[in-house]
């Protein structure tokens, strides 16, 4: 027998996925849902993804209980949403898997092996790029006892509750997102964050994007400004400029779009950035935290 059609028989002999039963249970909030009873270390059939695909849509965050996966079912399950992104920080990659980014305060032997201020500002994953990301997926590993909670803003309620003088503002409007905006301050405030090379930055320039973006999926309106990259609107004076990102952000976050997110030992939360911001609600500094990013390559946006 060749070597070629013993493959085929290998792959023709593979079990077929089973479905599971799981339970999809809308969370507390203008946000997100959790889903009870899935095994994402399992292959998902057609059927089950598509509705963890539909559920993904409907509440632009999900929270996975309880999933023992290895770092390699991380990256497949992400992947079967889009092509994944790299991050421009490779001293965070995982080892063996560049696909994800460790997200950790810890430092071992003088050196961190995270970014351990991701999240410091609000923001969505990689707007700076001109393909943006569709979404991430952040995998607990090892968690504080106290802080380390995640925050999410709902972007389509942001834009939904626009007073009429702001929303006639943004018509039109577009601004610049960079990856560079508060780069800087973090390195003042931190030693997260190392000098970026000739070949980083060049990874990294300025875009334009909308304003307000129309998700591609579900055709529903969402500002898409973060204080985290965003630098100023397009056309606009210096002054104006500032004056109306700092309305946006500000209305961005107010506490009836938000949802705070409570790490449980395992969670994979998912979110939606074409449709989120989000923040890091801080840990203290003695306390460990570990987890592991993957984030999906988007579209342009428009």
């Amino acid at each position: 027998m060749s070597q070629s059609n013993a493959l085929r028989r290998e792959v023709d002999a593979a079990p077929a996925p089973q479905a599971q039963s799981f339970d999809i249970n809308p969370l507390p909030g203008p946000v997100g849902a959790e889903i009870i009873g899935l095994d994402l270390s399992r292959e998902l059939t057609a059927a089950d993804f598509s509705r963890v695909h539909q559920a993904h849509l409907d509440h632009h965050l999900l929270v996975f209980r309880d999933q023992r996966i290895t770092p390699r079912q991380h990256i497949d399950f992400s992947r079967r949403f889009g092509p994944l992104m790299i991050h421009v920080l490779h001293q965070f990659h995982l080892a063996g898997h560049p696909e994800i980014l460790t997200v950790s305060n810890i430092v071992e032997d003088g050196k961190p092996i995270g970014l351990g201020d991701a999240g410091k500002y609000w923001h969505s994953d990689i707007s700076y790029k001109e393909l943006p990301s569709l979404g991430s997926l952040l995998h607990a590993q090892e968690l504080p006892s106290e802080g380390g909670d995640t925050l999410f803003a709902n972007m389509h309620l942001a834009y939904d509750t626009l007073p009429a003088a702001l929303r006639n503002a943004v018509v039109g409007k577009r601004a610049v997102h960079s990856y560079l905006a508060q780069y800087g301050q973090l390195q003042k405030e931190g030693n997260w964050r190392p000098n970026l090379s000739a070949q980083q930055i060049a990874q990294v320039r300025e875009v334009v994007h909308p304003v307000v973006r129309t998700h591609p999926e579900n055709g529903r309106r969402a500002l898409f400004v973060s204080e985290g990259f965003t630098t100023h609107i397009v056309g606009m004076p210096e002054d104006e400029s500032r004056a109306l990102l700092a309305e946006l952000f500000a209305h961005s976050v107010r506490a009836e779009h938000i949802y705070r997110h409570r790490w449980q030992p395992h969670d994979l939360v998912f979110w939606d950035n074409r449709s989120l911001i989000h923040l890091a609600g801080g840990t203290p500094d003695h306390l460990r935290r570990k987890l592991y990013r993957t984030t999906i390559e988007g579209d342009v946006p428009f």
